[in-house]
């Protein structure tokens, strides 16, 4: 390998490093319940807010929904997180593959 092919890895390696940290950094939110629940995760899998509704509890039968809308948030924000990690890094998968 020459000299210019290891530059060109270094600088694909050194953009990929950060879009990563770019999508680490990234905040998603996930509703549910019709916006009742609300979940924000960073992209590095750590939730950074809950917030539901206060108006939501009329009864304590609303707590199961409430529940169930929160495990929809979270699902709902972890696949936006996906769907922009794979529009982020998919361009590093496709380049990789030849290169080394």
């Amino acid at each position: 390998m020459n000299q210019q092919q290891m530059m060109k890895i270094r600088k694909m390696q050194k953009a990929m490093m950060e879009a990563q940290e770019q999508l680490e950094k990234t905040v998603f939110k996930g509703t549910a319940g019709g916006g009742i629940v609300s979940v924000s995760i960073k992209g590095d899998h750590q939730v950074v807010e809950v917030k539901i509704d206060k108006d939501a509890f009329e009864s304590q039968d609303d707590i199961e929904m409430i529940e169930d809308s929160i495990v929809a948030a979270f699902n709902d924000a972890n696949k936006k997180m996906e769907e922009e990690s794979q529009r982020v890094m998919g361009p590093f998968a496709s380049l990789g593959g030849g290169m080394f």
